[in-house]
């Protein structure tokens, strides 16, 4: 796989991010505002925890296996932070997102607040991804022209 398919990967990767943090915003408004009880919230959100970390780790092991350094140490914090919390989870609860203790301790706000800041992450590296692909397809086709001229 080329650097381009790399960002290919990336911008697919980023997408799936992309709409993965927006279903767990809609579904903790929508506990928020009662439409669901946390029971249903915390089944829906925690069958999605860990495709995410396997998705996000994923994408940040191939930048580093590509020697996407900038890359690769923006990704860094976001993924360490997700192992981490799912790591340190407390235990007895059913996952990272319990329906006995989301309502306490302001956890909810805690935990939207945490998925706006997810976002914005993944917003940000869709795009950048994006600028990546699109720079590393031109620089491709560039080389080929190159060789066929010569």
């Amino acid at each position: 796989m080329s650097v381009a398919g790399l960002y290919i990967f990336g911008l697919l990767d980023g997408a799936a991010l992309l709409f993965l943090t927006v279903f767990f915003i809609i579904n903790l408004s929508d506990l928020e505002c009662d439409y669901i009880n946390a029971r249903t919230c915390c089944d829906r959100l925690n069958i999605w925890v860990i495709p995410e970390l396997i998705a996000h780790g994923l994408i940040t092991m191939l930048l580093l296996g590509y020697f996407q350094w900038i890359f690769f140490l923006l990704n860094l914090p976001l993924m360490v932070w997700n192992f981490y919390r799912f790591i340190n989870k407390p235990p007895g609860n059913l996952g990272l997102y319990d329906p006995a203790e989301i309502h306490n301790r302001s956890q909810l706000k805690g935990f939207l607040k945490e998925s706006m800041i997810k976002l914005a992450f993944h917003l940000i590296f869709f795009f950048l991804y994006l600028y990546s692909m699109i720079s590393a397809l031109l620089a491709d086709s560039d080389e080929e022209k190159a060789a066929t001229e010569l």
